[in-house]
């Protein structure tokens, strides 16, 4: 099970790559690029979302509507994308204060931001776990789009991190 000490792996991969998106041309971030999410800035809002709607939404219940629309999604810049991203690390640590002891306790409602009224069960420590795997499978395509459109990516495995 992850705690707050490997979550710490996670931000700092996550920080590396967002450091590095500063050296992408604009035009380079915003290209769509074939990929589920079509260009590195959108992947990385839906990379943010995607915890700001389990954890953030489902676990907490701090919002329900946790999906960036198109159209705001495409007005964002990096640094949106990065406070975007603290608010991100808010609701992990806030999962992590409140049910640090209780992770494995199922959590049944129905998904806040949905408008099925379906009750699903899920503890909040798969969920962190599917936010987790969620963000390397995108960021492996986001390092994938970066390398195709001739930059050289930096090294965002967590092997890399500083312990």
């Amino acid at each position: 099970m992850f705690h707050q000490k490997e979550y710490e792996w996670v931000r700092q991969t996550r920080l590396t790559l967002l450091d590095y998106c500063k050296e992408l041309n604009q035009n380079d971030f915003t290209r769509q690029n074939g990929y589920s999410w079509e260009s590195v800035r959108d992947s990385l809002v839906h990379i943010a979302d995607c915890y700001i709607a389990w954890l953030g939404s489902f676990v907490l219940l701090k919002t329900k509507k946790p999906i960036t629309p198109k159209d705001v999604r495409q007005k964002l810049k990096l640094d949106d994308i990065k406070i975007r991203f603290e608010q991100v690390d808010s609701f992990v640590n806030e999962v992590f204060e409140l049910h640090g002891k209780q992770l494995s306790e199922p959590i049944q409602r129905k998904i806040p931001w949905r408008d099925e009224k379906e009750i699903i069960t899920f503890t909040p420590g798969k969920l962190i776990m599917h936010t987790i795997t969620h963000e390397f499978h995108h960021k492996g395509q986001i390092v994938a789009m970066i390398r195709q459109m001739g930059y050289e990516p930096p090294n965002t495995d967590v092997l890399g991190t500083n312990d």
